[in-house]
């Protein structure tokens, strides 16, 4: 494995989700997903309901997670690019997900679960100041209008 493959699997094991991206009937779209790391790749749990593991297995998507919005001072987004397939995981990955969500969309989850053997990987950095921890100054007072005309449309 390359540098950047160990730096981008060590911060996707910081964060549980992400967005899994390919293409439906010719339309690009992003589902989020739950993830983690095994040793042979990334495995996704998704909502089988939704139908959007029939457009990822046998396909290349994308699969990106980040830190985005933590507030942290550094700020990271991943990218694995590979071939997805359907899986059925083992107990020791099963356990590694965690309880999975109660409903999606209204309807009850049904989880489903895909392996992405990432072909490329990609690992971003943004190295942002800290966020402003005191409130702005207030805006100068607006000057006064001058006195409003209402207008009456008359038929």
């Amino acid at each position: 494995m390359s540098t950047e493959e160990i730096r981008a699997i060590e911060l996707l094991d910081r964060v549980p989700y992400g967005r899994v991206a390919t293409s439906m009937r010719a339309m690009p779209f992003v589902a989020p997903a739950r993830h983690i790391v095994t040793a042979d790749g990334v495995l996704l749990r998704l909502h089988r309901g939704l139908g959007y593991h029939r457009a990822c297995a046998g396909s290349v998507v994308a699969y990106s997670a980040d830190n985005l919005t933590s507030g942290a001072e550094q700020l990271w987004s991943v990218q694995f690019t590979g071939t997805a397939e359907i899986v059925e995981p083992t107990g020791g990955q099963l356990a590694a997900f965690g309880p999975a969500p109660r409903s999606v969309d209204g309807e009850p989850f049904d989880p489903v679960y895909l392996r992405i053997e990432p072909r490329f990987v990609t690992v971003h950095t943004l190295d942002c100041p800290p966020e402003r921890t005191t409130a702005p100054p207030a805006p100068a007072a607006a000057p006064a209008r001058p006195a409003e005309r209402h207008l009456h449309h008359v038929a």
